[in-house]
């Protein structure tokens, strides 16, 4: 077995214990451990005069220790000082909790070198400084160097990963390098075992930085050049054409009431030359919320119908009942007096119901199914299967995309997003897709006005909530749970629901909206509150897709500093559809600095792009949309900060597909290879899978 690929207990130190915490950060073997990237370096090579360390800085100083006190503080809290001077000035450094045999390290007139953080109590000091006593403390492994700072767990020290990491970099006595040499030799690359080393161990902050992008560069060169392998498999297939010409065109608008946005027209004729075209198309279709997605989609359905002896059929699947039976009403009301056979199918549906529809898809006697992840299922079969709508895309794993995909022969696909991509994730991401935004929102659509209230002002949210009622809207209340959990004093829609009809709402018919209800309820509930029935909706995060209910014009949303941006504002995406002005307050509990300035990004824009660029900034990309429902890869070394890398690689990987796709020349082997272990099964990477 290769050194790399054993597993941690190889290493000096670390036995069941310490190997169980290592797993909570997903290490398991040498390899892995070299790629826990530090997130930090503290940089110890230089003493710094005691007169000019600043307070709030970490700074090494070094001098003779002036005087040694040890004292008790409390009963059975005792404290050390020891007061270091240089020529220029004296600083104090404090244990708490000491014992008295600590003292003994520290005679007078002996040289001290410490490192730590300036605080000022008086004068400088240091609490619980790294130090030695060494009188060359440039020799030590604590000083005179760089240090790197991990991102750790709960019982292990930075002291004891730095030993490991030393001990696995001299095990891993060279890693292979998938660079190919050319490019490395263009770029002036050092080999990747040496910049392993210089990512954890650097000479310099500089060469940090340069070893740091250099390794990020490979894992993105990597997967993009999965990507692109995919990308012309996809392309270099043969798929439908469909005919999309004027007649088809007048013909589906007359169905719609209302005119298309000048921002739908464009993708409309982006969706268009796929459709006709003979290739499959594998579109992303992103936009706001509100900005009209749907419309476009169902015009792709209805093109790909339009040639009724063809015998196509369409699948349109969403993440949520609700969202499909939503999308299924809309559909059938547009399509009345159509000859679309168009159909339901959920997982909730009766065993006999269920077998009567999945015959009539199979014998090709429906055009059009809406459903939810009843779509993938084994017993699901189309009879010709030729464009794939996934709405809500990222609610659902690479491989249940794929699996829906897959039921037909090679048919269109069209991808789905009311939650907007920034664009280093769009290229990383979806780097195998073309892409169409929709940038405008339709005519009249307000913003929401969107207050951040502190505890003292929770009140003003519920007094514009009654004030609305009384005008006519609708007011949706959010919870982060449906059950109280007292540990995190968090209250639940259910306890709310109680207290609220009970209370400031009792004039008003008020609901109940949760994941664990029956999908029957479910429905029955939001069709009570669509239609009037039920004024006040209390509920979790259900409600964040598939609400459209245009007389609604509050939300608010307790405990926010719970929730993500992204996912905020696809709630306040539920208020303000029907012309009137939307109000979304966020009420928090003594939020956080971090959760403070996020929220108050939404309280400044109505702009998704500008919010997700936020959130990916202050969550990171895992957070935002989850490694596994997004596609993404489990990059260790890019943090998806840096846009200009990311399009260098990409143009540098698809070059090299295309000049030799297959990666068949001698200095692609090793590139060819990690594609292998690392994408083999998750994407169509053409014959070399």
């Amino acid at each position: 077995m290769s050194p790399l690929f054993k597993k941690l207990t190889c290493l000096t130190g670390v036995g069941p214990s310490k190997s169980r915490l290592l797993a909570r950060l997903g290490l398991h073997n040498v390899y892995d451990l070299l790629f826990h990237i530090p997130r930090n370096y503290e940089d110890r090579r230089r003493i710094t005069p005691i007169r000019d360390i600043r307070e709030g800085e970490y700074a090494v100083v070094s001098g003779r220790v002036s005087d040694v006190n040890f004292k008790r503080i409390r009963s059975r809290q005792r404290m050390l000082e020891v007061f270091v001077s240089d020529s220029t000035g004296m600083i104090q450094l404090t244990w708490f909790h000491a014992r008295p045999s600590w003292a003994e390290s520290f005679q007078k007139k002996n040289t001290v070198t410490a490192y730590g953080k300036v605080q000022y109590y008086g004068g400088p000091q240091m609490v619980s400084p790294v130090y030695t006593t060494a009188p060359n403390p440039e020799q030590s492994a604590e000083f005179g160097c760089i240090l790197p700072v991990y991102p750790l767990t709960e019982g292990l020290s930075q002291k004891f990963f730095r030993r490991i990491m030393r001990e696995a970099l001299t095990a891993a006595a060279e890693v292979a390098d998938a660079v190919p040499h050319p490019l490395a030799r263009a770029k002036s690359f050092t080999n990747k075992t040496e910049a392993i080393r210089n990512v954890h161990f650097p000479p310099s902050l500089a060469t940090a930085e340069h070893a740091l992008r250099r390794l990020a560069y490979e894992e993105l060169l990597v997967f993009q050049a999965a990507l692109a392998l995919q990308r012309r498999t996809i392309k270099d297939a043969k798929g439908f054409n469909f005919k999309t010409g004027r007649n088809v065109e007048q013909r589906i608008r007359r169905l719609f009431p209302f005119r298309f946005t000048d921002a739908q027209n464009k993708v409309v004729g982006e969706l268009c030359r796929d459709l006709r075209s003979q290739r499959p198309m594998h579109r992303l279709l992103q936009g706001d919320v509100g900005c009209g997605k749907t419309v476009v989609a169902v015009y792709a359905l209805l093109s790909a119908l339009a040639e009724r002896s063809k015998g196509h059929q369409t699948a349109f699947m969403a993440p949520t009942e609700v969202l499909a039976e939503q999308h299924y009403l809309t559909l059938q009301e547009l399509l009345d007096g159509t000859d679309v056979r168009i159909m339901l199918l959920k997982g909730s549906a009766k065993p006999a119901e269920r077998r009567e529809k999945l015959q009539r898809i199979a014998e090709g006697r429906v055009d059009l199914v809406v459903g939810t992840h009843a779509l993938i299922q084994k017993d699901v079969a189309f009879n010709k299967l030729a464009l794939a709508v996934i709405d809500e895309q990222h609610r659902f794993g690479v491989r249940q995309r794929l699996e829906l995909a897959q039921k037909g022969r090679r048919p269109d696909v069209l991808l789905m997003t009311a939650t907007p991509i920034p664009r280093t994730l769009t290229l990383a991401c979806f780097g195998d897709m073309d892409v169409s935004v929709i940038d405008r929102m339709p005519p009249g659509r307000r913003e929401v006005n969107t207050r951040l209230l502190g505890e003292s002002h929770w009140k003003e949210a519920y007094q514009e909530a009654l004030s609305e009622l009384k005008t006519g809207g609708r007011v949706f209340v959010i919870f982060p749970l449906v059950e109280t959990n007292h540990e995190l004093d968090l209250s639940s829609a259910t306890d709310a629901y109680r207290v609220l009809s009970n209370g400031i709402f009792k004039d008003y018919p008020c609901c109940l909206m949760h994941g664990r209800m029956s999908a029957e309820t479910k429905r029955e509930t939001m069709r009570g509150f669509r239609n009037g029935d039920y004024r006040v909706m209390v509920a979790t995060t259900v409600v964040e897709v598939g609400i459209d209910v245009a007389e609604a014009t509050v939300m608010i949303v307790q405990h926010a500093e719970r929730l993500g941006l992204s996912q905020l504002h696809q709630l306040r995406g539920r208020i303000g559809r029907g012309g009137r002005p939307g109000f979304c307050f966020l009420l928090a509990s003594d939020p956080t600095e971090d959760a403070r300035r996020r929220l108050e990004v939404l309280c400044n824009t109505n702009d998704g792009f500008k919010i997700a660029e936020a959130d990916l900034k202050l969550r990171g990309p895992g957070e935002l949309f989850g490694t596994q429902q997004s596609g993404m890869p489990e990059l260790r070394c890019y943090d998806f900060s840096d846009l200009p890398l990311l399009e260098e690689v990409r143009n540098d990987a698809f070059e090299l597909i295309e000049n030799d796709p297959g990666l068949d020349r001698q200095d692609n082997q090793l590139l060819k290879k990690a594609i292998r272990q690392g994408y083999a099964g998750r994407f169509a990477l053409g014959g070399m899978g």
